[in-house]
């Protein structure tokens, strides 16, 4: 997952292959609470790791739930079974309405004495609908802050009251359909008689009250509806395990790659886009989010759990759609909305507004960063597309702390105008979609030259390699070290049982072409095995310049380096990456310091891990490998024309990065 402070994605130009989405949201949080109430053990399958499952499973645990997580496994959850729970408890919810809303009710209804609190920004989403309903029963609910919002206060000290339950319980349904949820999943606890809730107003989100009532069947409550508008709980309800029971793939995580299916041109000998986890058959009212990228042009097909997208109509056509029952989903159709001919029209979409942040108005703002007209009501929004490719823009897209904001507005980086898009806060889609962007980068496409880079060059010891995964780590790029590949490709022939010799020079090209090496933690790996320490022997160093002397392999190993150019951005350290192997690169850096600084910074290094060392031998040594390497014939150690000199003998490592950082930015069209 990405945890970098923005993270900008250059133009893509296309995208084919599959994607395997995560469990539902709506429906892992429902699922997990249903088996906490329940009698028995659920052992629940492919439910979906983020931050809002964490703050309910952390919360479940608090309340005396046994949970037992295995490492790629399913998760199995012993419910309370009529037990009560664990009080007091003091319950931290995130920013997750899912978990604070239907948690809320059925601790009211248990009895006990509980806190539930969240974020600020959950502190600003309405509950009071919700908490108004329970007091009509006699329930006990303070606020501990502004009237209508979290936190709150559950106060049963002295048991639960005697709660009325004869006449019907009345509940809003045009604010949020989590309060309706909330009341169908705590009330069979106390469905002694019928109890019935009534819907003031219009049902909004409809679909999600539908998943509530499927998943409600599958632990033992049969509820009945009159037109969604009145519904029954049967006397005698009681909550029974089903015993296993698999989470959906995210119905509205999928809209972000049928949009893309229905954006991005097809690479040569790609089929589209492949959707797995979620099918036509899903419970999930947002799969009807096909519907509607179907009328603005989008080929689909699908059966169980797959869907295949591939993009039809071009441009798409503009739409004008009530949105109701597709609530989350409709955000990606106001990006697609820049992707149209003519203005799109999105309706009855009010609840945005009372989401993880204002939606409506975050949608609006960052769309005309973009360069698009946007008109923006109590309800709706018309969004016309910016009139050519001139009149886009290269945005910074504030997140919001928003998952949604932040996955559907990645779509832009497909415009016309071929800009860059940077997403600030990427590592908000951990709420729902954790590795979102990693997926995304997958099955996109880009031109090379188009993918960034960041060349650091330098002599030895200079400390490029250490400012450049730094770097990288900011950035959230892909990091080179191109002086451990011949040491790795060494060390490889070796393993293959090839002689380092000119008569081994073709099966070692060979094997350089095809090396399954990666710089990933700060370590290095040739497949599955760690070799920073293997590579870095003396030996290991001769071995390496008897590789670097044959031509052939030094020309397997620069393909091997132009391969590294992978989205979303590269930094590469070496003393040739930019004059010779990434020439067109928008920053280049010539790392050095004084060969003095340089034999002090290696004799601690050393030092540090039990090696005895001379400091003047190392400096000698510097030296003697400066003039060698300024002096050969191929790729000679010299700063590019264009690199930009930065003297580190008096700089710390933060100091050199930030530099490094400073220069990136001023490149960078977002100003």
């Amino acid at each position: 997952m990405f945890s970098t402070e923005f993270l900008d994605l250059p133009p893509l130009t296309g995208a084919g292959g599959s994607v395997q989405l995560p469990g539902s949201k709506s429906i892992s949080n429902r699922v997990l609470l249903l088996a906490a109430l329940s009698q028995g053990t659920t052992e629940v399958h492919d439910l979906l790791a983020s931050d809002d499952t964490r703050v309910m499973l952390d919360a479940l645990r608090q309340l005396g739930c046994t949970v037992d997580e295995a490492a790629d496994g399913p998760v199995r959850i012993t419910g309370l079974g009529g037990s009560a729970p664990r009080s007091p408890a003091r319950l931290f919810m995130g920013n997750a309405g899912t978990a604070m809303r239907p948690l809320t009710a059925a601790l009211a209804l248990l009895g006990g004495e509980f806190e539930l609190s969240g974020v600020p920004r959950m502190h600003e989403r309405p509950i009071g609908d919700l908490v108004d309903a329970l007091r009509q029963l006699g329930c006990q609910i303070d606020y501990l802050g502004n009237d209508g919002y979290p936190p709150l206060r559950i106060a049963h000290a002295a048991g639960l009251p005697v709660l009325e339950l004869a006449e019907p319980i009345r509940v809003r349904g045009d604010v949020s359909s989590q309060f309706l949820t909330a009341l169908l999943m705590a009330l069979p606890l106390v469905a002694e008689r019928d109890v019935v809730i009534e819907v003031v107003g219009e049902l909004i989100s409809r679909p999600y009250i539908h998943i509530t009532l499927e998943l409600l069947a599958r632990f033992g409550i049969a509820v009945r509806h009159d037109d969604w508008q009145r519904f029954t709980i049967p006397a005698g309800s009681r909550y029974q395990s089903p015993g296993s029971i698999h989470v959906e793939a995210d119905a509205s995580s999928a809209s972000y790659f049928i949009a893309l299916g229905a954006i991005a041109a097809n690479p040569e000998g790609e089929k589209g886009i492949r959707v797995l986890g979620v099918g036509l058959d899903s419970i999930q009212g947002d799969i009807r989010f096909v519907d509607a990228a179907r009328a603005m042009g989008a080929h689909i097909e699908g059966g169980p759990n797959w869907l295949h997208i591939q993009r039809g109509a071009w441009p798409l056509k503009a739409i004008d759609l009530d949105c109701n029952h597709i609530p989350d989903a409709a955000m990606t159709l106001a990006v697609m909305a820049l992707y149209a001919e003519g203005t799109t029209v999105l309706r009855n979409i009010a609840s945005w507004r009372v989401k993880e942040t204002d939606r409506l108005a975050a949608m609006a703002a960052e769309l005309r960063k973009l360069g698009a007209q946007v008109e923006e009501g109590a309800d709706y929004l018309c969004i016309t597309p910016p009139a050519s490719r001139a009149d886009w823009r290269a945005a910074r897209i504030h997140t919001y702390d928003d998952h949604r904001v932040a996955m559907c507005f990645s779509l832009a980086a497909f415009n016309p105008a071929g800009l860059p898009v940077r997403i600030e806060d990427p590592k908000c889609v951990a709420k729902t979609f954790p590795d979102y962007f990693e997926t995304l980068f997958a099955v996109a496409r880009a031109d090379a030259a188009q993918v960034p880079v960041i060349c650091i060059d330098g002599p030895t010891a200079s400390g490029k390699g250490t400012v450049a995964s730094a770097v990288a780590r900011r950035l959230g790029y892909h990091f080179l070290d191109s002086g451990a590949l011949y040491r790795v490709t060494a060390l490889a022939a070796q393993r293959a049982g090839l002689a380092i010799e000119p008569a081994s020079e073709a099966h070692i090209a060979a094997l350089a072409r095809k090396l399954p090496v990666r710089f990933e933690g700060g370590q290095i790996w040739l497949g599955s095995d760690d070799v920073s320490d293997a590579i870095r022997t003396e030996e290991a160093g001769m071995n390496a310049s008897r590789v670097s002397a044959l031509p052939t392999v030094r020309q397997a190993l620069i393909a091997l380096q132009h391969g590294f150019r992978r989205l979303p951005g590269l930094v590469a350290d070496g003393r040739d990456m930019g004059t010779v192997i990434f020439p067109t690169a928008p920053l280049k850096v010539f790392l050095t310091a004084s060969a003095e600084c340089r034999a002090e910074r290696r004799y601690k290094q050393l030092i540090s891990k039990g090696i005895s060392a001379n400091i003047f031998d190392l400096r000698a040594d510097l030296e003697a490998r400066d003039a060698r390497d300024q002096s050969r014939t191929v790729a000679p150690l010299k700063p590019a024309q264009d690199a930009l000199l930065l003297e580190s003998s008096a700089l710390t490592e933060t100091e050199a990065v930030a530099q490094v950082l400073d220069w990136w930015q001023e490149r960078r069209p977002f100003g």
